[in-house]
C-alpha cells in the first residue's frame, strides 16, 4: 500500500490538503502454534506479519468521529452519543468500540476524520479485526496525549472486541498485534500475560499460508460454544484440584480426568487444551535449539488434536493440511485461527514452495470446488506509527 496513495484518498474523502493526516500500521498475526489455549489461560506463540491495517487520522473540530474505508462501501459518521450504538454487521463496530473505550477513561477530544484500509484477506482468520483495534488505539492514544501503554492499549482493545463487537476472544490476538517484533514470534501466557520474544530463524523454510476461502462468521460459529465447554471441563475437576483454568491441570494429569469427566465431549475438548499446552512448550524449546523438522511435527500433531479432540477444522481446512503433508519439503502443517475455515499455516522448505503452492492449489480445487489463496509473508513490528 502506497502511503501517497492513501493520503491521497483521505484528501478526496475529506478536503483540506493544508492539513497532513498522520499515518498508523497495525499488523495481523499468524498463530504458529497453541490453537484455542488463549481463552483458557494458556500458552501460544503468534507472530505479527507485513499484511495489516493502514489508518490515516486527523483531529477535527465538529465533534464528529468520520469513518470510511477502501475495503467497504458502509461508512460511518458518529457524534460521541451515537458512536456508543452497535451497528449491526458494521466494520466500524470494531473502532467505534475502541474510540468508545478512550471515552470510558474519561479521555476527551473533538473528533477525527478516519480512513482505514486493510491488505488481510477478510474472514481468513489472520486476526485483521484485532488489527483494526491496535491502529485505532495507537492513533487515538498518539492524537490525545492519553498516555496510555501497549499493555493497557491492548487490554482495551480486546475488552472492545469481547463487549462492543460482541466476539468473546481471548487476549492472544490483540497481544501479538501489539507486541510482535520484525523476525521472532512471541511465547505468550495469557493467564499471567508474561512473554518471550523468541527469534525465528526458519533457514532453509519459509512460512506459507494458505487461505482455504471457506468463510465463517466467527461470533455465528461454535467458537463461543468451545469456550463454555472447557468452562464446563473446569467446574467438572475442581474435586481433583483446585484450578481456575485448563491451563492449571499439566500434562502429566491426563490419565485423571475420565474419573472426572464422564461426557466424551467435555473429556476431548479438556484433552486438546492440555496436550496443546504441551506442545507449545515443546515447540518453543524446539525453536530455540533450531530444530524446525521437530517443530514441525509439533504443528502437526496441533492440527490432528483441532480435528479430534475440538472439531474445529472442518472439510477444507482438513483438506488443505493433509494435501499439504503429502507434498515433498513440507515439514509441518496445520489450521491456524479459530477453525470452520480461514487459512492453515505450512513450513516448507524454501526452494520447494513453488511447487508446494502449484500442487496444492491444483488438489485443493479438485477436492473441494474452491480456489486457494496463498501467501508468503515477512514477520513483521507490532503497531507503530509510520
Amino acid at each position: 500500500m502506497k502511503h501517497s496513495y492513501l493520503e491521497d484518498e483521505f484528501f478526496k474523502l475529506y478536503g483540506n490538503r493544508d492539513l497532513r493526516p498522520v499515518l498508523f500500521f497495525s499488523p495481523g498475526r499468524v498463530n504458529l502454534i497453541g490453537e484455542h489455549t488463549d481463552y483458557n489461560s494458556g500458552y501460544v506463540l503468534p507472530c505479527a506479519l507485513n499484511y495489516g491495517t493502514y489508518l490515516a487520522i486527523r483531529p477535527n473540530e465538529v465533534n464528529t468521529i468520520n469513518m470510511a474505508s477502501l475495503n467497504f462501501e458502509a461508512k460511518g459518521s458518529f457524534t460521541a452519543e451515537t458512536i456508543r450504538k452497535r451497528v449491526s454487521g458494521s466494520w466500524t463496530n470494531y473502532p467505534a468500540g475502541v474510540i468508545n473505550e478512550f471515552t470510558d477513561r474519561g479521555i476527551s477530544f473533538t473528533g477525527f476524520d478516519m480512513l482505514f484500509f486493510g491488505d488481510i484477506p477478510n474472514g481468513a482468520g489472520l486476526s485483521s479485526s484485532a488489527s483494526i483495534e491496535m491502529v485505532t488505539a495507537l492513533a487515538v492514544n498518539t492524537l490525545t496525549g492519553a498516555e496510555l501503554n501497549r499493555l493497557e492499549m491492548v487490554r482495551l482493545s480486546q475488552h472492545a472486541e469481547n463487549h462492543f463487537a460482541g466476539m468473546n476472544c481471548g487476549i492472544m490476538d490483540q497481544f501479538a498485534v501489539g507486541f510482535g517484533r520484525k523476525n521472532s514470534a512471541l511465547f505468550l501466557n495469557c493467564g499471567t500475560l508474561d512473554y518471550e520474544i523468541v527469534p525465528f530463524n526458519p533457514g532453509k523454510y519459509r512460512l506459507v499460508i494458505a487461505n482455504t476461502n471457506k468463510r465463517r462468521g466467527l461470533t455465528d460459529s461454535k467458537y463461543n460454544e468451545r469456550r463454555a465447554e472447557c468452562e464446563e471441563a473446569v467446574r467438572l475437576l475442581k474435586p481433583m484440584r483446585s484450578i481456575s483454568s485448563l491451563t492449571d491441570v499439566s500434562f502429566d494429569d491426563l490419565p485423571k480426568l475420565s474419573a472426572y469427566i464422564h461426557d466424551e465431549t467435555i473429556l476431548k475438548r479438556a484433552r486438546h487444551v492440555i496436550t496443546e499446552n504441551q506442545r507449545v512448550l515443546l515447540a518453543v524449546n524446539a525453536l530455540k535449539h533450531g530444530n524446525l523438522v521437530e517443530f514441525g511435527q509439533f504443528m502437526n500433531q496441533s492440527h490432528d488434536s483441532l480435528k479430534s479432540d475440538y472439531e474445529v477444522t472442518g472439510y477444507e481446512l482438513d483438506t488443505m493440511v493433509y494435501e499439504a503433508r503429502k507434498i515433498s519439503g513440507v515439514i509441518g502443517s496445520r489450521m491456524t485461527g479459530a477453525g470452520f475455515g480461514g487459512c492453515t499455516v505450512n513450513l516448507v522448505e524454501a526452494t520447494e514452495s513453488s511447487r508446494f503452492i502449484s500442487i496444492l492449489e491444483r488438489e485443493y480445487n479438485k477436492l473441494t470446488g474452491l480456489e486457494a489463496e496463498f501467501y508468503t509473508p515477512e514477520i513483521w513490528d507490532g503497531a507503530h506509527q509510520i
